[in-house]
């Protein structure tokens, strides 16, 4: 489950072609007529038996070893969901310079670390989100923060963070951020492609000023604002997208309504 700006995955191939291994005929020697103690003698034939023998372990390893290898660190999840433990580890994870979803003195805080073109980021929106939405965050009992965490391989992703903060500067956030997942979605599974010019054309569904915005993207006027994130998402140890705090208690990947709702119970009884 993966480290922000790393390499993208690469495969490596281990050769499954047949080696051929030439060894002198020693049919051609005469071995009377050489003087060699016969110690020195037994030592060259064990020598070269035990060659032989390494070499063709080493054969028969490439043979069997020839599926392509998978090196590198994943980025996105789908996440697995979270073993129990007797002491879980706490982050004291702060809320972004976003909008925050919810009320202001809500009981449960919800940071998420976030990536617009991640499909599993798009599989919490459209699988998770509504539910959690409607049951804690329309209710008053949490309150979600959304932090930026582009993965270099996603090539519309930094762009599309910035966007966001342009449709911030208007007072869209985040209706910019359910119709970018909307859109995504309409298209397909996986990662979409998509283009600055597709935002552009999507934004001017929401009623924002599209010459500002479109200056606003243009110019990269929030470059460092999504900079800033990306570096706060690695001072407090996150390594995926999505990635989310409740209340300082880590989930990560796209984990589904049910164990969000569990963490989520046991610290709204805390305040009971």
């Amino acid at each position: 489950m993966e480290k922000p700006k790393k390499a993208p995955l690469q495969e490596t191939k281990s050769s499954s072609d047949n080696i051929t291994i030439s060894l002198p005929n020693l049919s051609k020697f005469n071995l009377s007529k050489i003087n060699l103690p016969l110690t020195l003698l037994v030592l060259f034939v064990f020598g070269t038996g035990l060659l032989i023998g390494s070499l063709y372990t080493k054969v028969q390893y490439l043979e069997k070893d020839s599926a392509p290898k998978v090196t590198g660190v994943t980025t996105e999840t789908t996440g697995t969901a979270p073993a129990p433990s007797a002491a879980p580890q706490f982050v004291d994870a702060k809320v972004g310079s976003l909008p925050v979803l919810g009320e202001e003195n809500a009981p449960v805080t919800i940071i998420e670390f976030s990536d617009f073109q991640c499909p599993f980021c798009r599989t919490f929106y459209e699988d998770t989100y509504a539910q959690l939405k409607t049951d804690y965050i329309d209710t008053g009992k949490v309150k979600l923060s959304y932090r930026h965490l582009p993965l270099d391989f996603h090539a519309a992703a930094q762009i599309s963070a910035e966007g966001a903060e342009c449709a911030n500067d208007q007072g869209k956030f985040w209706e910019y951020h359910d119709m970018l997942y909307e859109k995504q979605g309409a298209q397909g599974t996986g990662t979409v492609q998509y283009t600055k010019d597709d935002i552009k054309t999507w934004t001017a569904e929401l009623g924002l000023d599209s010459a500002t915005f479109n200056d606003c993207i243009d110019s990269e006027k929030h470059t460092k604002i999504v900079k800033d994130d990306i570096t706060y998402a690695g001072t407090v140890g996150v390594q995926a997208t999505p990635s989310f705090f409740v209340n300082g208690q880590k989930i990560e990947g796209a984990q589904p309504f049910a164990v969000f709702k569990t963490m989520i119970d046991a610290e709204l009884a805390k305040t009971k």
